[in-house]
């Protein structure tokens, strides 16, 4: 029969007699617990357990075949097969061992620890030091999964002797030997690295290995800094043959928000004395009163940096402040943004580089007339560096230095009523108060002032139907009459030079993006929306649309669609499948039924795979500076071949010119104790990208050790 005997009431255990009350009840709470098959004592100062025997202090737990207790030395002699498990989940198996009575120092002989599940340490003796320190000598440690008749592991460290600090949760190596397949690799004398439970150590990252035909080969070596529990910089050398760079990133966490900046500072023989780099930097801070503070941040040196060095970023980079406030009746925001272009073709003195918004919404609910009341207010300006209030010799024909102001304000009152048969029907007021401030431009008035006055009525009649087998089918008809008087004044047009016509903004009295132009007349819009979702759980839903307006306007391009006094037919489409299968597509098809725009993407998403294809159309189009038509079409995809290799792949073709553009393709392989990731891509010539550039990288972690990622997930047995 189990017997069940606290330590600290047996003798073995047994305080001295002139011990303080105080100190009895405080060794009382950490006292020992004994569960044995069998206990019996050996004269006056010896405990004997065997059988099942299970020892708890703390939250320490140990479990061994016999324990002996000797009483004149606080020592237990434990015979095993030995498991000890601490309060942080590590195990410590050994064949015998030498312990104090609080289990925190002695000898454990064919002792082997076990890390967080993932790392093992197998050695021929391990001592305990205070209850903190595990010595381990003539080590070998590997997360890889380790069986008797399976050779080898993939990869382990050979040392001398390995230390785990469990407070400080790291491991000191001296004399480390690097194995691949029991074959050395590496010679480290001395060597520390964060046992898997520290998610932030203070040392070297995994190293990535980068080809480039452009820079060379080279080796990427980070190295993190912890800077308290709230901010860290990781700093990471790349060396290669054609540049010397330094990366680098730093991160904060605050109490109300977080900042992360990056960068990269270069020397290469690509522009030789020269130095080159990057900055970005990103930060969100939640305030007083709703408020919302944002900025992203982003400069770099020259137009060709980013693609030379492999980091992504798009041929302008915008550098944004703004503060931003919800609440259910009032919106407020205010951006401040900066624009950098990176294209060749294009100069930054004659693009509107400063830009500055401020837009505030109000809502009102009218009790007595009913509706609501929404009161809009609006204000921006854009700067360009020049100062020619002419077109320059460049190939677009805006005026080179043209600077704008505006402020814009809208009253509108708006409400909607259900009539018999189910008909919806909604009527909205308009008006707007604007003023544009133009300068350092000669073909513009200096100062424009209006009001306009705008009214729609819209009617909408919608059907449903429910199968008996579930399904639902929704068919909505749509037709809204809109007018907008006034005619347009004579400020230039430099917000709302490319207009798109999408299901957004079919029932609005303007389709242009910005209100430095509005739309004038009379207009008629109508559409159709039908929407199904069968039983089977699958949805599908179609948008028809076309706008007739009582004059043309002359500033909707030719692929808007929107040209003439009558407009392309809208088109758009989706449908989404349980099993993972999603299409959408949109585009305007014109009186000859060609397509003037058109968009599409596919996707077909998995537990085994994720891929996606999407295709681009654009017409010629003079007012847009678009010479030639553009025809793309790109494809991204993963394959997960096993619980082990995955594959991608991407690719861009440009079907106008019949060219790659870009293609790409990984190759990733990861068990329980490594994982390796392959890469290589090939970037053809562009805007900004005048040098093609082939890029292979390779990153190899080893699982286990805090800094390679956990080797939980692919845990497997020695029979698998």
């Amino acid at each position: 029969m189990r017997a069940l005997l606290s330590l600290l009431l047996a003798l073995a255990l047994a305080l001295p007699a002139q011990a303080q009350t105080q100190a009895q009840t405080d060794e009382t709470a950490d006292a020992a617990l004994l569960v044995a098959d069998q206990v019996f004592v050996e004269g006056e100062e010896r405990l004997v357990a065997t059988g099942n025997v299970e020892a708890l202090q703390g939250d320490t737990r140990l479990t061994a075949t016999r324990i002996t207790y000797d009483g004149t030395t606080d020592t237990l002699s434990i015979d095993g097969p030995i498991r000890i498990v601490d309060p942080a989940g590590n195990v410590l198996v050994a064949d015998q061992a030498e312990l104090d009575q609080e289990l925190t120092n002695g000898l454990l002989v064919g002792a082997r620890l076990v890390l967080d599940q993932q790392l093992q340490l197998a050695s021929v003796e391990a001592r305990r030091v205070e209850g903190r320190y595990t010595q381990l000598s003539k080590v070998a440690v590997t997360s890889c999964q380790v069986c008797a008749d399976s050779g080898p592991p993939l990869w382990q460290i050979r040392a001398r002797r390995v230390v785990h600090d469990q407070e400080e949760r790291q491991l000191y190596f001296d004399g480390a030997q690097f194995r691949v397949l029991d074959i050395p690799i590496a010679y480290i004398p001395r060597l520390r690295l964060p046992d898997p439970t520290l998610e932030r150590a203070r040392g070297f990252m995994i190293p990535s290995v980068r080809s480039s035909s452009l820079l060379g080969f080279g080796i990427k070596i980070p190295y993190f800094i912890p800077i308290g529990d709230h901010q860290d910089i990781t700093l990471t050398p790349y060396l290669a043959r054609e540049s010397r760079t330094l990366e680098f990133r730093y991160r904060r966490a605050f109490y109300r928000g977080d900042l992360t900046v990056t960068g990269a500072i270069s020397d290469d023989t690509l522009m030789p004395d020269t130095a080159r780099g990057y900055l970005f930097a990103e930060g969100a801070f939640r305030l007083e009163n709703d408020y919302q503070l944002e900025f992203d941040l982003a400069a770099v040196s020259d137009i060709s940096y980013l693609n030379d060095y492999g980091v992504a970023g798009g041929d302008r980079l915008d550098s944004t402040l703004s503060l931003t406030r919800i609440r259910p009746d009032v919106f407020f925001q205010t951006n401040l943004v900066h624009y950098q272009s990176l294209r060749a073709s294009e100069d930054n003195d004659t693009q509107p580089t400063l830009v500055g918004d401020i837009r505030y919404e109000r809502r009102h609910f009218l009790d007595r007339l009913g509706g609501e009341l929404r009161l809009t207010g609006e204000a921006h300006t854009h700067y360009r560096w020049s100062s020619l209030n002419v077109d320059g010799p460049d190939a677009d024909t805006e005026v080179d230095g043209r600077d704008v102001a505006r402020v814009n304000a809208e009253i509108s009152w708006r409400d909607r009523w259900t009539l018999p048969g189910g008909l919806r029907a909604g009527l909205s007021t308009h008006l707007w108060l604007d003023h544009y401030s133009t300068r350092q431009d000669a073909t513009s008035a200096a100062e424009v002032s209006r009001a306009t006055p705008g009214v729609a009525v819209e009617l909408r009649w919608p059907f449903q139907r429910q199968g008996a087998s579930g399904g639902r089918t929704l068919i909505e008809p749509v037709v809204q009459m809109g007018w907008v008087g006034g005619s347009r004044p004579r400020n230039p047009n430099d917000e709302s030079t490319r207009v798109e016509f999408d299901e957004a903004n079919l029932l609005s009295l303007s389709r242009f993006p910005a209100a430095d132009r509005r739309e004038h007349g009379a207009t008629l819009a109508a559409g159709l929306r039908w929407m199904h979702r069968a039983p089977a759980g699958w949805t599908t839903a179609l948008t028809l649309g076309k706008l007739w307006r009582e004059d043309t306007d002359p500033e909707f391009s030719r692929s808007s669609g929107l040209e003439g006094e009558e407009s392309d037919w809208l088109l758009a489409g989706r449908f989404a499948h349980p099993v993972g299968l999603t299409l959408s597509v949109r585009g305007l098809l014109d009186r000859e039924a060609r397509l003037s725009k058109g968009e599409a993407r596919a996707g077909w998403s998995n537990a085994r795979m994720d891929l996606g294809a999407s295709y681009l159309l654009l017409v010629t189009d003079a007012d847009e500076d678009r010479a030639t038509a553009q025809s793309e079409w790109t494809f991204d995809g993963l394959w997960r071949v096993n619980e082990r290799w995955s594959t991608s792949l991407e690719a861009r073709y440009d079907l106008a010119d019949a060219r790659l553009d870009r293609t790409g393709i990984g190759l990733q392989y990861q068990n329980e104790c490594v994982q390796v990731d392959f890469s290589a891509s090939r970037s053809y010539a562009s805007a900004t990208n005048l040098e093609p550039s082939t890029d292979f990288d390779l990153t190899v972690a080893l699982k286990g050790f805090s800094t390679g990622g956990s080797a939980k997930e692919y845990r497997r047995s020695c029979d698998q």
